[in-house]
């Protein structure tokens, strides 16, 4: 699959790209997708809902009245959940929602998502970006000429630049992440996907190696 290299100011260069077939070229399959997202969504989830049960609310534990005699009902102590200030029936209490995914599953649902984003044309390689200093202003506007600004965009560095990673951090519509880092989610969230050159040729250079 070829896609056209372009430069900071969103312009070809006449330079294209061999990104590999087997990765943003395969049929996708939309349920590892789901399961993928499910999982990295899960995982965010605190779990931390708490409730407390009768053993854990303020109260004497002194049974109210004797069994037999008063002509009431039996009771037991004020904690009882039927009371004003009682336990909590059956509440939620801290759990971890994460579930595993085989690697096999999270490895075609990654594939799936980047070959959707190329069929979709959503798949921009642009030359490496250098920035002296961190400069959000100067790093929104190559966004937006890479078709960025207002969109959910990614861009997918070789490895971590302080200056680029300073200058995206407050912008909403933009996630920087290293290559090794890049997830299903963050690819099926975006609406343009960005790799830097050096970043595209470790697809290259990966197939080269096989």
């Amino acid at each position: 699959m070829q896609v056209d290299i372009v430069n900071t100011k969103g312009e070809k260069t006449g330079r294209v790209i061999e990104l590999p077939e087997d990765i943003f070229n395969i049929e996708p399959n939309t349920h590892t997708i789901y399961l993928a997202v499910k999982q990295y969504l899960a995982a965010k989830r605190l779990g931390t809902s708490k409730t407390k049960t009768r053993a854990e609310v303020k109260g004497s534990s002194k049974k109210l009245h004797k069994q037999k005699g008063t002509g009431g009902s039996r009771k037991g102590n004020i904690r009882n959940p039927l009371y004003k200030g009682g336990g909590a029936i059956n509440g939620p209490s801290p759990r971890d929602y994460a579930f595993k995914l085989n690697r096999k599953v999270k490895d075609l649902a990654k594939v799936s998502a980047l070959s959707v984003k190329a069929r979709e044309n959503k798949v921009v390689v642009v030359e490496d970006i250098k920035l002296s200093t961190p400069k959000t202003k100067e790093f929104a506007s190559i966004l937006n000429k890479l078709q960025g600004a207002n969109r959910k965009s990614l861009l997918v560095l070789p490895e971590y630049d302080t200056n680029i990673y300073l200058s995206a951090r407050n912008l909403a519509f933009n996630k920087t992440v290293i290559l090794s880092d890049i997830n299903t989610y963050d690819v099926t969230n975006s609406n343009v996907l960005i790799f830097t050159e050096s970043a595209a040729k470790f697809f290259t250079e990966e197939l080269e190696t096989a």
